[in-house]
């Protein structure tokens, strides 16, 4: 790309750099016939010049925000088209390690060090020579790197690539990656990942594991290993991640690990079931063509040591589909099989394998239904580890094998609900139904205090990251490596943050901790915002707090901006949000209280209607219940 060429921007980006959304940018396109005409792109799709946009934002008092970061990314967008974007934000991850690496080398001889990026980048997957054409976008991402660091740079550029290509990359929801990695691999050791995309489980398990874990993975698109391999080093974490079909090509034949996470391609037809017939992995049978899921869970297998755990996201139907009972059956005898989990209504399901270690098989399986609460998941996971034989609390039940071995061997989680006995289902309905009504019945007085304006309102508006350099702010993390599962101490966790329950995770004490306090604004990286009323507990991982100068700013105010920047979260994957770019209107601390109590109001009906959702949910799934099963009966209306 020559220096020259002009950076282009599409809607989207506009929408970002002026902190709207698209449907005001179409707005400024038709009602304003200055808004600068596309330069190049499609009809559906176009592109327009970036300081042609800038100026007309100027001109009509519109405010916009071109970081570094943008200005990075916008130059590669401009320089290839989508389609070689992701070997160009690779390469861009190569020359940010060896920054990283080589920090001297770069300070003191400049574009002339590339010369060494390949000795220095050895342990990367795909070519060996890495290096970029382009010397101003170096020198970019250079300034950059020295700006945020070169791990916070290059997440910044691949949240904006797979925003760019949310629809061919498929990357694992954060919350069902964390319940995985803790579930398999929470203990560290050796983790692998046979179909690891751009590493996010890999990254989970490097930030969960209470000890050192070495991490491997394979990835089929040179592309995405590449990038895999490059946040794993760029943290510091012993990683060895190769290109390749992982079925077809076993990158790492012969390696054993601790435990396997994975999230492989589901309905794939073409896998290699001819060719890969006599394969010693089909321990448990040949996949058959159409079941593509119990080759990966297979392959899973055969890659964990003995007594080693397996955590592997499948397709709903593949816990009933009649082609693939045998193997389903097989995985029961031997003990592989340990629980079924239904993580949301249509799946997936969450598969929990473990090796056979040559010890008696369990006699019965863990099924849980966990209807898009996550949170019941670990602890039957974590009681049936501790007797498979005892029937946990909550919503997980254990089903005996041997009444699962039938013609069909279906083990989807909702045809195994446990049936209750009258006493205990007339109890927990009549409370059900109780507790919903005292809950929805103050909703009517919860309504905030709002009033429309006749026309939008334009306020002064600085960012968190300007608030953070006047003082005004404080951004704590909890410590790396931070356990939140057993000890003398509290823990803020991310899912006490979501639900805004007290803290219920453990650790021990350790000056790095981080304690909260009242007044904190606490956030997780799924875009839950809360206030602290209480302290003596510690800040736990996947949080970021955000302490206020009370004098100056008003915590309420902060929280409730914060918490529309959960709108301009890239993409549903997505694990980090640029917060510090979340812009804030600058007022009187008097008027921030104003705006404070609003986002209180609002904090708190978010939370009734939480709670009456909730309680909706059980109601009526008690409802269905007890229909069916005979412990109620329609009320006589008169009909």
């Amino acid at each position: 790309m020559e220096e020259s060429q002009e950076i282009t921007v599409n809607a989207g980006d506009i929408a970002r750099l002026a902190g709207v959304g698209r449907a005001a940018v179409s707005n400024w396109r038709r009602r304003h016939e200055d808004f600068p005409r596309p330069v190049s792109g499609t009809a559906s799709s176009p592109l327009f010049s970036l300081p042609e946009v800038t100026g007309w934002l100027r001109a009509n008092g519109k405010s916009f925000e071109i970081s570094l970061g943008d200005l990075v990314w916008q130059r590669m967008r401009t320089s290839v088209d989508d389609l070689k974007l992701g070997e160009l934000v690779a390469r861009v991850g190569a020359f940010l390690l060896f920054l990283s690496r080589e920090p001297a080398d770069w300070r003191d001889h400049g574009v002339k060090s590339l010369t060494r990026a390949a000795e220095v980048t050895t342990d990367l997957p795909g070519p060996s020579d890495l290096r970029l054409e382009d010397l101003a976008l170096v020198r970019l991402v250079a300034e950059l790197a020295s700006e945020r660091g070169p791990l916070e740079a290059f997440e910044f550029l691949c949240e904006r690539y797979v925003e760019a290509h949310s629809r061919q990359l498929s990357v694992t929801r954060d919350d069902v990656a964390a319940l995985m990695v803790r579930l398999a691999a929470g203990s560290g050791g050796v983790v692998l990942d046979p179909a690891c995309g751009v590493g996010t489980l890999l990254l989970g398990a490097n930030a969960v594991a209470r000890r050192r874990t070495v991490l491997a993975g394979q990835e089929i698109g040179e592309t995405s290993a590449l990038i895999a391999a490059v946040r794993l080093l760029l943290r510091g974490a012993p990683a060895r991640v190769v290109a390749g079909d992982s079925l077809r090509e076993d990158g790492l034949a012969g390696e054993a690990a601790d435990a396997v996470v994975c999230d492989p391609p589901f309905n794939e037809r073409v896998w290699g079931h001819d060719e890969l017939a006599g394969d010693p992995r089909w321990e448990y049978g040949l996949p058959p063509r159409g079941e593509s899921e119990l080759a990966w869970v297979q392959h899973c297998l055969a890659h964990v040591r003995p007594g080693g755990l397996v955590a592997i996201l499948m397709p709903a139907a593949a816990a009933g589909r009649r082609p693939g009972k045998r193997i389903r059956g097989n995985l029961l005898r031997s003990g592989a099989l340990r629980a079924v989990v239904t993580l949301a209504p249509g799946g997936p399901d969450l598969w929990m394998l473990r090796r056979p270690d040559g010890g008696r098989p369990p006699s019965r399986l863990l099924v849980v239904d966990a209807a898009d609460d996550l949170s019941v998941v670990e602890p039957a996971w974590r009681a049936y580890l501790e007797n498979p034989d005892a029937e946990p609390r909550g919503h997980g039940r254990t089903v005996r094998i041997i009444d699962l071995l039938d013609d069909e061997v279906d083990l989807t989680p909702a045809r195994h609900r446990p049936q209750q006995v009258g006493p205990d289902f007339l109890r927990d309905f009549t409370d059900a139904l109780d507790r919903f009504r005292a809950t929805s019945a103050t909703l009517p007085d919860a309504t905030p205090g709002l009033e429309p304006l006749a026309e939008r309102q334009d306020l002064p508006t600085t960012t968190v990251g300007e608030l953070a350099k006047a003082g005004l702010i404080t951004i704590l993390q909890a410590p790396p490596r931070m356990s939140a599962d057993e000890g003398p101490l509290p823990v803020l966790t991310a899912d006490d943050t979501a639900a805004g329950a007290s803290p219920s995770g453990r650790t021990v004490l350790d000056p790095a901790l981080v304690m909260i306090r009242p007044g904190d604004v606490v956030t997780s990286v799924l875009g839950a915002v809360r206030v602290i009323t209480q302290s003596g507990a510690a800040l736990g991982p996947q949080l970021t707090l955000y302490r206020v100068d009370p004098q100056r700013l008003d915590s309420a105010f902060l929280a409730g901006f914060l918490r529309s920047a959960d709108g301009t979260r890239v993409h549903a994957g997505s694990s980090r949000l640029d917060v510090r770019r979340t812009r804030v209107p600058m007022l009187p601390l008097a008027d921030q209280r104003l705006y404070g109590t609003a986002f209180r109001e609002l904090f708190e009906l978010e939370d009734r209607l939480r709670a009456t959702r909730t309680l909706g949910e059980t109601l009526i799934r008690l409802g269905f219940d007890g229909l069916v099963d005979g412990h109620l009966r329609p009320c006589d209306h008169g009909a």
